[in-house]
């Protein structure tokens, strides 16, 4: 990898999309919201639909290109939730043992599904800062690689694909919405579209603004835990090797509240995509943001909801438990990884930083550590 070790570039996105091609699916786009005063097509905004992903988000491009890359034999990171059960997906039919440490108030379906994977996953009583704090000394302590769920360049690099697809599928697209927790996805997309016009614009909770405080402080700035119904974004700090990237190329940042993340969840349901709230900031940002009269995508970046993931993981169990074997399931698929074959391609046919301030406005209720 070109960039290794010394940032992420834009050549990497590339390796990535040739290492990803029998691992990870290339997503449709959707129509999402009509242009006003056009009565046929013409969809103003397009759903990036990462929510079809395998493992159910797009977690799995970052996931998938550091394992494929690394090719360690035990890996330890920290995770919402999605992460993890990308790299639990990935690993298991490799024979890697793979350890997720989850911060309090992690979904426990999330968990669940992690462990019928076949990974490990160890619980820590405090947030974010705390759970990436205790990956890295299980990482240190048992000799195993740490793959973090945004702070790496191959995770960046992978995340990129998805910016890469849906600049090859829509090369006019004005403005590109991206949902920010750690920052990886934006990184990536950032990075895809280094050379490209397009628009970038991230979307981060309203009690979580790590981004628009970073760049405003001109470097990484930690804030407080905060609770918000967009469970993945709640990074309390931007990676070093997202900050770089998004600091050299995104073009503005929006905050949306959690009724506006409900409001656009709900919009995605009755457009028949079954997002999580994490996977609804993007669309709140543009539904915010009302420009819908320009080609513009938003990205739905998982739909792991109670339902998915009660169903995903009943089903993992019911195929072990036909096996004899614990942990994922082995169906035919690509050349050492199971499940996990290359599908048919389903996809439909200013650089800046921003002045803005957004204040947090978090909350610290008494969150249970998942068991």
């Amino acid at each position: 990898m070109s960039g290794y070790g010394g940032g992420p570039v834009p050549a990497d996105v590339e390796r990535a999309a040739e290492r990803l091609a029998a691992y990870a699916r290339r997503t449709p786009l959707l129509p999402g919201l009509p242009a006003p005063g056009r009565r046929r097509g013409g969809w103003g905004l397009l759903l990036k639909a990462e929510h079809l992903q395998r493992s159910g988000s797009f977690k799995l491009r970052g996931a998938a290109n550091a394992v494929l890359a690394l090719g360690a034999r035990a890996i330890v990171t920290g995770s919402s939730g999605n992460h993890g059960i990308a790299l639990a997906r990935l690993a298991a039919p490799l024979g890697v043992r793979v350890t997720v440490v989850l911060a309090a108030g992690t979904s426990p379906a999330k968990a669940a599904r992690i462990r019928a994977l076949g990974g490990r996953t160890v619980s820590v009583a405090g947030g974010v800062a705390e759970r990436e704090e205790r990956a890295r000394a299980l990482a240190e302590e048992t000799g195993a690689v740490l793959v973090p769920s945004s702070d790496h360049e191959l995770v960046v690099a992978g995340q990129g694909t998805v910016g890469r697809e849906i600049l090859a599928d829509v090369p006019d697209v004005r403005t590109l919405y991206v949902p920010v927790g750690g920052g990886g996805l934006l990184a990536g997309v950032c990075l895809a579209a280094r050379d490209h016009p397009v628009r970038i614009v991230g979307v981060e909770p309203a009690g979580t603004p790590r981004y628009a405080r970073s760049l405003a402080a001109g470097r990484p700035v930690r804030l407080p835990p905060c609770d918000t119904v967009a469970d993945g974004l709640r990074a309390q700090a931007p990676g070093a090797v997202p900050f770089a990237v998004v600091r050299d190329r995104v073009d503005d940042l929006v905050a949306v509240s959690d009724a506006e993340i409900l409001t656009a969840t709900d919009r995605l349901r009755r457009l028949g995509v079954e997002a999580e709230p994490s996977g609804a900031v993007a669309l709140a940002g543009a539904l915010r943001a009302g420009r819908h009269r320009e080609r513009a995508v938003a990205v739905v970046s998982g739909g792991n909801t109670l339902a998915a993931l009660a169903s995903r993981t009943s089903r993992t169990s019911a195929t072990s438990a036909d096996r004899g074997a614990p942990g994922a399931s082995r169906m035919p698929g690509a050349p050492g990884l199971s499940g996990l074959s290359r599908p048919s391609d389903t996809s439909a046919a200013g650089t800046g930083r921003p002045a803005r301030r957004l204040a947090p406005t978090c909350t610290h209720p008494e969150l249970e550590e998942t068991r």
